[in-house]
């Protein structure tokens, strides 16, 4: 255990690391995939096609990869990325693809009366999406959209493959150093778990007051 008390600083930098890491990714992933839904419903039909194939690259390209990709492939070509913003980048490009996917499916759960009243008053699609489709159907897919939070939060443990110094990158420098595999993995795995099941419990106590919010408007 001393170990862990006598390197709690460098521990403590690394997770801060790790929630920047996921914080940033998670919001640029739910930012971009709720653009690329919205062209994946959109009546235009280039849009479509452009968000079809982003989310098929974003959810069947490894992170890892594409990570690695970033870092040390763009550079060559000319396009320069820290390690650090190559790990966010590769975390929040895998990430937007299944956050469309999610707001797609709640989207598609709107009434379509709805939509079809809105389009009888005269308004325009950005409109109606933003007004009355997007509230909604973000509202039903809390849950989903923690998930997702989630692994980025799991996902930013891969920058430890590229050198950026997140909590699994100091994990494995302390456990070279003291030889303390078990304990230094289980502290890291055991972080993790607390961070996920925190965000999980958030999501849900969101969740729960969405819903009870639209009972008293219903």
């Amino acid at each position: 255990m001393s170990v862990i008390a006598h390197n709690l600083g460098a521990i403590g930098a690394g997770l801060g690391t790790t929630l920047v890491i996921a914080l940033l990714a998670y919001a640029g992933a739910l930012l971009a995939g709720t653009l690329i839904a919205v062209c994946r419903v959109s009546p235009i039909p280039p849009l479509r096609a452009v968000s079809t194939m982003w989310v098929t690259l974003a959810c069947n390209i490894p992170t890892l990869c594409l990570m690695i990709l970033l870092a040390f492939a763009a550079p060559r070509a000319g396009v320069h990325f820290s390690l650090f913003a190559a790990a966010v980048s590769a975390i929040l490009f895998a990430g937007s693809g299944f956050v469309c996917e999610a707001v797609r499916s709640g989207i598609n759960s709107v009434a379509k009366g709805q939509i079809e009243a809105a389009r009888a008053l005269g308004m325009p699609f950005g409109l109606i999406i933003r007004a009355v489709v997007l509230p909604q159907a973000l509202a039903r897919t809390v849950q989903p959209l923690v998930n997702i939070f989630i692994a980025c939060l799991i996902g930013s443990a891969l920058a430890a493959t590229i050198g950026v110094r997140e909590l699994t990158s100091v994990t494995q420098q302390l456990n070279l150093q003291s030889g303390e595999a078990v304990l230094m993995f289980l502290l890291s795995g055991l972080i993790y778990l607390a961070l996920a099941f925190g965000a999980a419990k958030l999501g849900g106590l969101l969740e729960r007051r969405l819903a009870d919010g639209r009972g008293v408007r219903a």
